[in-house]
């Protein structure tokens, strides 16, 4: 799959299946724009990329902040001339598993501005810019989480579900604009969040897996594979779709 001549920006790059999905990109000739809150991870993942002879570029930005999320898309278009695809990747976890009525206040406001609203941000700029160039293909990293409930975890399951809508409904405006938009919805995946989970007991990871048809959890490079599927021509005619990656743990 040629993405010979896309630009590409990836949120959330540093790291975990945004640095899987940049790396990957790369290799297929995109020219990748690594976006994080770590700069010295994004230059990490970008060095990376360009040692191995292909392009990309890293880049500071907090996504929840409207007025960064601008700067990266106006800054990216300005030196390559357009922006072909969009991952909104980036996302965090709450700092603590809690029933709702336990939930904190910190942990809602922290994640639904990085998870929702940073989404809603990032949808907003790229948009914009896409209509002016007649074309575009936005990729929103959702969840299980936001398919199913997932319990001691409102604002992250809120968080996803709502960016499984927010594609849907984007989806379903700009379909006549030439601009294609899904998400992904990765189960538990080998990443700093589930490292979190799994570290909270010492029987999570058996817990986990048992929910788990395939018995085991995803690799960050199974997840950068549909991302790279979605990004491509070989996808043109889907949009508004959530592309589930998760064991089979959804058939439960």
């Amino acid at each position: 799959m040629s993405l010979e001549n896309k630009v590409v920006i990836i949120t959330g790059a540093g790291s975990g299946i945004g640095a899987a999905s940049a790396i990957l990109l790369a290799k297929h000739g995109a020219s990748v724009i690594v976006a994080d809150l770590n700069l010295k991870s994004a230059k990490s993942v970008a060095n990376k990329i360009n040692i191995a002879g292909g392009r990309a570029f890293a880049f500071q930005v907090d996504v929840s902040a409207f007025k960064e999320v601008e700067l990266l898309i106006a800054q990216a278009i300005k030196n390559h001339g357009k922006l072909d695809v969009m991952i909104n990747n980036a996302g965090i976890g709450g700092e603590n598993q809690k029933k709702t009525a336990e939930h904190t206040l910190e942990d809602w406001d922290n994640v639904i501005a990085v998870n929702q609203t940073g989404v809603f941000y990032c949808m907003k700029v790229a948009l914009g810019h896409m209509m002016k160039q007649g074309y575009g293909n936005i990729i929103n990293m959702a969840s299980l989480a936001g398919l199913k409930p997932s319990g001691y975890n409102l604002s992250y399951s809120a968080s996803k579900f709502a960016v499984v809508g927010m594609t849907k409904s984007a989806a379903l405006e700009y379909g006549r604009k030439n601009i294609r938009i899904n998400a992904v919805c990765p189960g538990y995946t080998h990443s700093a969040l589930l490292d979190k989970l799994l570290a909270s007991r010492p029987d999570m990871s058996d817990t986990l897996k048992q929910l788990i048809p395939m018995d085991r959890f995803g690799d960050a490079d199974e997840i950068a594979e549909a991302v790279l599927w979605l990004a491509s021509d070989k996808s043109k005619y889907v949009t508004g779709q959530t592309i589930t990656l998760d064991g089979g743990m959804s058939l439960l």
